[in-house]
């Protein structure tokens, strides 16, 4: 009894990992298009209204099988931001961050373009955040725990468990866990994990992965200004890097 049960077990999370998963974030995704159509239009108003440039911005993200893809986002940065850089690397990372950007990365509203990304088969709604394609680190810790196997999602494991304060292995460590234990029961864990995490701000940190942990009394930001341990800038749901834009979309706003 108890080997039949374990292996009807066996064969549902199977049937929902290869069919059901994609179909639930397809069904998710359309009705978020469709329900969110107006709040997203209003928003790229603001966003054109508050500073010049486009709209959204794309990045080269690592998808399923360590596959490219462009990840859709609601611009938040100006469009002078240092291309590409890390945001720790930048000396003022808050400067850069357009007033309706503040608002978005603090509600996690500029993640929302994303349901494209869903809806056409790119990401899953629970996955492991797509890394960036020079996070090399990142890519080959999560290697080690097949996570680069699956879609990477909208939130996961790692997003509700610390986000930017987790350092790179402890963060493939909890996406390799999220493979694991992947099936329906947990994945609506995850996703109603993510609203509490996003209304409490929790593990949010300008700066990037790890960024907390790093941070000391006697630290500055890189312009010799004192920092707090515990202060959590807003930040975007998983990004340590400045926004890289498409420049053919920038040259036709100037």
């Amino acid at each position: 009894m108890g080997v039949a049960y374990r292996n009807y077990c066996h064969r549902s999370i199977l049937l929902y990992k290869h069919f059901f998963k994609r179909i639930i974030a397809l069904l998710l995704s359309s009705v978020g298009i469709l329900l969110l159509a107006v709040p997203m239009l209003f928003i790229a108003v603001a966003i054109k209204c508050d500073s010049r440039g486009p709209v959204f911005f794309k990045q080269k993200r690592v998808g399923k099988n360590k596959k490219l893809f462009n990840i859709l986002k609601f611009r938040t940065m100006r469009i002078d931001t240092p291309h590409d850089a890390p945001t720790h690397e930048l000396s003022d990372p808050t400067k850069w961050i357009t007033k309706v950007g503040g608002f978005l990365r603090k509600t996690s509203l500029d993640e929302l373009p994303q349901i494209f990304n869903i809806f056409v088969g790119q990401m899953a709604v629970i996955g492991p955040r797509p890394a960036l394609w020079n996070q090399d680190d990142l890519i080959a810790e999560r290697d080690k725990y097949g996570a680069n196997d699956i879609k990477p999602g909208l939130t996961g494991w790692a997003q509700i468990n610390g986000r930017d304060e987790l350092e790179i292995p402890v963060k493939a460590a909890l996406d390799g866990e999220y493979v694991e234990r992947m099936g329906f029961l947990f994945d609506c864990r995850c996703f109603f994990g993510t609203f509490l995490s996003v209304l409490r701000h929790d593990g949010v940190v300008e700066g990037g992965t790890g960024e907390l942990n790093k941070c000391r009394p006697s630290d500055s930001d890189g312009d010799g200004t004192s920092v707090e341990c515990d202060i959590a800038v807003d930040a975007p749901l998983e990004d340590d890097r400045a926004e890289e834009y498409d420049r053919a979309e920038i040259d036709s706003e100037k």
